[in-house]
Formats: C-alpha cells, sequence, structure tokens
C-alpha cells in the first residue's frame, strides 16, 4: 500500500469509496470542486492506493481553517478493513498536521466504536459534550453571486 495527493482522475473511485462506507457523496457537498477547493486552501486529499491493482482503498480528506486541521472521510474500503490499514493512514494523516504545526479535529459518531478505538490509539481525545449543528445549503447561495 502507498500513501499519496489525491488526483483529480480518483474521483470516481473515491466516491464510489465514501459510498460504499456511508461518508459522503455530492449530495452531501463532497463533489471534485469542492475537494480542490479544499486543496487550493491548504488542506490535502490523502489516497492509499494498492500498488498493485492501484485502487483506491482508503481516503483522508484534511481541510484547514488556518487554525487547526480537520480531518473529514477518512475510511477504509469495506472489503479491506480489519487489516490494519487506517492506522498507517492515520499516521501519515497525523503527519501532515504536524508538518502544518496545527491542532487536528475530527468528529466521530458516537456508536462507531471500531473508529473511536482507531482514533484513541492515534492520541485524540474526547472533547467534551459537544452538539454538531449544520447548515449544508448556505454553499449554494454563495456559488450564485
Amino acid at each position: 500500500m502507498i500513501i499519496r495527493d489525491y488526483r483529480n482522475e480518483d474521483y470516481g473511485q473515491v466516491l464510489a469509496l465514501w459510498e460504499a462506507t456511508g461518508m459522503g457523496g455530492p449530495e452531501r457537498g463532497d463533489d471534485e470542486r469542492v475537494i480542490r477547493r479544499t486543496i487550493r486552501a491548504g488542506g490535502k486529499l490523502l489516497i492509499m492506493e494498492d500498488e498493485v491493482t492501484h485502487e483506491v482503498i482508503g481516503t483522508s480528506w484534511l481541510t484547514c481553517n488556518g487554525r487547526r486541521i480537520y480531518l473529514h472521510h477518512f475510511g477504509i474500503r469495506p472489503d479491506r478493513q480489519g487489516m490494519g490499514y487506517s492506522e498507517f493512514l492515520l499516521e501519515g494523516s497525523l503527519r501532515f498536521a504536524r508538518r502544518k504545526g496545527m491542532q487536528i479535529k475530527l468528529e466521530v459518531h458516537r456508536t462507531n466504536a471500531r473508529a473511536i478505538n482507531i482514533y484513541t490509539r492515534g492520541g485524540f481525545k474526547r472533547l467534551g459534550d459537544y452538539d454538531v449543528y449544520i447548515i449544508r445549503e448556505a454553499g449554494a447561495d454563495a456559488d450564485e453571486e
């Protein structure tokens, strides 16, 4: 396995992985345009690729707001889960945050014990009892101006 930066031609496989894992898709604002914009803004989309088949088997989307790095869409294809790949991908993600010299933050569903275990082993600590709120449609108005 190798970890490398996202390339535009990866989008189809990335989208298939996100849909297979329930992490996202265009209906949630996860399209090619948004990926490119977040990379231009200092983020990164790491791709874990099988060196033999060249299949995308994992992603780690890191966005940057100038204060901290946010870890999104971190996952491994369902048929490759449980093989230790996530730890390798997480280490690459943490390296990026360390190079940037920023905090790294993520959200995980409280019932996702497997992911919580991976993140806590990686050094993440729970950040209090926060509820998360979002307005997804706000981005659509900005594109019309």
